[in-house]
C-alpha cells in the first residue's frame, strides 16, 4: 500500500526479523525496542515517529500478554500487574500519546484521516473461567475503544477507533513470560491446580487456533477499508 511503517515490541531479536521483513517488501521501517506498560518508552516512540514520518495515519494498539491464569483469587499482585500493565496502560499510552498527533494532523488537513484500532479479545465480551485476570484487561480495552469511538465522534469526523475482539490465533501468545520482566515475577509463587490447567488449555487452545495472524490482520484491513 505504500505505507511508512513504525514498529514496536519488547523482544529485540523478534522486532529485527520483523522490520528486515518489511523492509525487504520496499518499505521505509523506523523500528524500535518498545515496553508498552512503561509511558515513557511510548512518548519516545511518538517522538520519533513524529520526527521521522509525521503523525500515523493508522494507530494498531497490539501488544498483549496471555498470563494470570487459573482461579481468579488465586493471581497474584504482580500477575495483575504485569497483565494489566500490558494489555490495558499500553493502550491507553498508545491513545494518549498517538491521538492528539493525530487530531493536530485532521486540524491541519480536512482531506486527512486516521484510524485506531485497539486490540482485545472475545475474552473481552465473554467471561471464561479460570481467565479472570486476562478478561479484566481486555475487558477494559473493549469499554476504552468504545469510550474513545465516541469522545472522537465529539470533536471529528476524520479520525475513527475500532476494536478488534479475535478468537484463538497462534500468535506465541501462550508463552508470553518469555518476556516477563524480572520485577514482576514472585520468586517464592508455585503455580496452582487451576494455574497449571489454565497454562495447558491455553498452550492448546493457541496453537490449534484455525485463523492465522496474517488473516486477521487482512481482517482488520478490510473493515478500515
Amino acid at each position: 500500500r505504500g505505507m511508512k511503517v513504525v514498529m514496536a515490541d519488547v523482544q529485540p531479536d523478534a522486532l529485527e526479523l520483523a522490520a528486515h521483513e518489511i523492509q525487504g517488501l520496499g518499505a521505509q521501517v523506523l523500528a524500535r525496542r518498545t515496553d508498552v506498560s512503561k509511558a515513557a518508552d511510548i512518548e519516545a516512540l511518538a517522538e520519533a515517529t513524529m520526527q521521522r514520518f509525521g503523525a500515523p495515519n493508522f494507530l494498531f494498539n497490539n501488544a498483549g500478554v496471555g498470563g494470570g491464569g487459573g482461579l481468579i483469587w488465586e493471581a497474584g499482585v504482580k500477575d495483575w500487574e504485569w497483565v494489566l500493565g500490558v494489555n490495558v496502560m499500553g493502550v491507553v499510552h498508545g491513545m494518549r500519546c498517538f491521538t492528539p498527533l493525530m487530531l493536530a494532523a485532521a486540524a491541519r488537513d480536512p482531506a486527512w484521516r486516521g484510524h485506531i484500532v485497539n486490540t482485545a479479545s472475545m475474552a473481552g465480551l465473554l467471561s471464561p473461567p479460570n481467565m479472570g485476570v486476562y478478561n479484566a484487561s481486555k475487558h477494559a480495552v473493549v469499554t476504552m475503544s468504545e469510550t474513545l469511538y465516541q469522545d472522537l465522534a465529539l470533536v471529528t469526523e476524520q479520525v475513527h477507533a475500532h476494536v478488534l475482539c479475535p478468537f484463538f490465533v497462534p500468535t506465541g501468545i501462550h508463552v508470553s513470560h518469555r518476556n516477563r520482566p524480572a520485577e514482576l515475577i514472585d520468586p517464592q509463587a508455585r503455580p496452582t491446580k487451576s494455574q497449571l490447567i489454565a497454562q495447558a488449555m491455553s498452550d492448546k487452545a493457541v496453537s490449534s487456533g484455525k485463523v492465522s495472524a496474517a488473516q486477521v490482520a487482512q481482517f482488520v484491513f478490510d473493515a478500515m477499508r
